[in-house]
Formats: structure tokens, C-alpha cells, sequence
């Protein structure tokens, strides 16, 4: 590969919103960024189809949660559980050796953080009695917004770079090397943004029209359809998916995508039964 030159994008850009000070952190902020934006787009939700926000605050509590601890625990069971089991300690936000230091949001997955909802879903709808696809299915609405913020974030902290590249958009990571590069981050950021309005729209017009689990069964299949293609354009994670014929984020995409078939179809069945009766 060439070495970078002026046509491609010198991405520079540190990792610390102030210079001296190793918190708080650009990635932090577009974590809290996408979720106060997520909240308020459920607020409008729930506003329109007149459901109580009481209720919603104790569905975001559950669903915080849950993002963040299923994010937190795919990154270690999926990607380096042979490193955490000798590192404990850890698994928390800090580090011990060779110094204390607070590493912050660092080491989140993705599809662990969806199993996190979907469990924190599950543990709300069976406490307060509500339908599981219905709750799901305006929370992706909400997800995919938070998601283009994260990948973003990714960008800034110059992590999950892509492929060497000579497309005249390639990133040069200088942090990593001088190397242009797919900024594979940014193409999921900007698609998470464009299913996010896609959704909004498909249920600001159809409303109550809408068979449950058809936005969530849109939301898997794409998302993670998009997923499963993008990781073609990064670089593997960690070393042992180099051994894989296919990395493991796509591995993990695979059963999404299927679960999302399986969503619209149901959609779609119980719409014809309808119909039909």
C-alpha cells in the first residue's frame, strides 16, 4: 500500500476530550449522547400512542442496565475470555498494573449489548405484564439512533479500523499507522442513521397498523446484514479470527439475521390471517 497522501483524510483526532485529563472521553460522550437522544425519541413514542412515561423510566433503567453489562460481558466471553479469566479485575472499568488507571467504556460488543436488551425486555414485560414484540419493536427505532452515535465513537477513539484501501475517502488512522483505510466505523454509523430513519417513518406512517415484531424483524435483518458485510472491510479484532473462514462479529450477525427473517414472516402470516378471517 502507498503511503498516505494529501487525498486521503488525516484522522488525528484524540481519544480525550481535554488534552491532560484521561476522562472524559469523546467515546463516553457519544455513549450518553446516543441514549439521552434514544430517550427523548421513546418520549415522543410513548407521547403519541399515549402510554404513561412513568412507565418508560422504568423501562429505560432496566434497559441501561442491560445494555451495558450484556455490551460489557460479549466483549469478554466472545472476544478474550482467556485474558479476562487471568484479569478479573478488569471486567470493572479499571486496570491495576502496572498502575491504577480507569479505563473507562473500553471493550463493548455489540451483539452482547443486544442480548442485554432483549433480556432487560423480557425481565420488564414479565414484571408489568406487556407485550414483548410491541415494547421491542419501538426501542429499535430508538437503538439504531444510539448505535450510529457508538460507531461514531468508534471513529473518534481510532478503533475497529478498516482494511487498507485506495478509495479516495480512506481514512489514515495516524494512532495506528499511515496506512489508508476503509473508515468501516463511519459506514455503520451512517447506516444505523438512515435504518434509524427509516423506522421512525415507517411507524410515524402506519401507526398502530404496524404487526408486532415487523420494526424489530427490519432492524435485525439489516443492521446486522450490513454488520456481517462491513466486517469484510475491518481488520479482525482480536488475533484468533485470523484462524476463522469468517470473523467472529459475523459469526455472532448470523443468528440475528435469521431471528429477524423469522420476525417478518410472523408479521406478515399474521397479517394474511387476519385478512382472511
Amino acid at each position: 500500500m502507498a503511503p498516505a497522501s494529501l487525498s486521503y483524510i488525516l484522522w488525528t483526532v484524540s481519544p480525550n476530550i481535554f488534552p491532560n485529563l484521561e476522562i472524559p472521553k469523546w467515546y463516553g460522550l457519544c455513549w450518553a449522547a446516543g441514549i439521552f437522544l434514544a430517550y427523548q425519541i421513546m418520549i415522543y413514542i410513548y407521547k403519541k400512542e399515549g402510554k404513561a412515561l412513568n412507565q418508560l423510566d422504568i423501562l429505560a433503567t432496566y434497559l441501561l442496565v442491560g445494555t451495558l453489562l450484556g455490551a460489557r460481558l460479549g466483549h469478554i466471553i466472545f472476544y478474550d475470555p482467556t485474558y479476562y479469566w487471568h484479569h478479573p479485575i478488569e471486567i470493572l472499568p479499571i486496570r491495576l498494573s502496572p498502575s491504577f488507571e480507569f479505563t473507562g467504556l473500553s471493550g463493548l460488543a455489540s451483539h452482547g449489548g443486544g442480548l442485554g436488551v432483549f433480556v432487560s425486555i423480557y425481565l420488564y414485560c414479565r414484571k408489568y405484564q406487556e407485550s414483548y414484540l410491541q415494547i421491542a419493536d419501538r426501542i429499535a427505532i430508538a437503538v439504531a439512533l444510539t448505535g450510529a452515535f457508538i460507531r461514531f465513537g468508534n471513529l473518534i477513539n481510532s478503533e475497529m479500523i478498516g482494511i487498507p484501501t485506495a478509495v479516495p475517502w480512506a481514512f489514515v488512522f495516524t494512532s495506528a499507522d499511515n496506512i489508508p483505510r476503509h473508515p468501516a466505523q463511519l459506514y455503520e454509523s451512517i447506516f444505523c442513521l438512515f435504518l434509524f430513519v427509516f423506522m421512525f417513518l415507517i411507524w410515524k406512517i402506519k401507526g398502530d397498523k404496524i404487526r408486532d415484531g415487523f420494526l424489530l424483524g427490519i432492524f435485525l435483518t439489516t443492521l446486522f446484514s450490513f454488520r456481517f458485510l462491513d466486517e469484510f472491510l475491518k481488520i479482525n479484532q482480536e488475533a484468533f479470527e485470523n484462524e476463522l473462514l469468517i470473523n467472529m462479529g459475523q459469526i455472532l450477525s448470523i443468528p440475528f439475521v435469521i431471528t429477524g427473517i423469522i420476525l417478518i414472516s410472523r408479521s406478515y402470516k399474521d397479517r394474511n390471517a387476519i385478512i382472511s378471517s
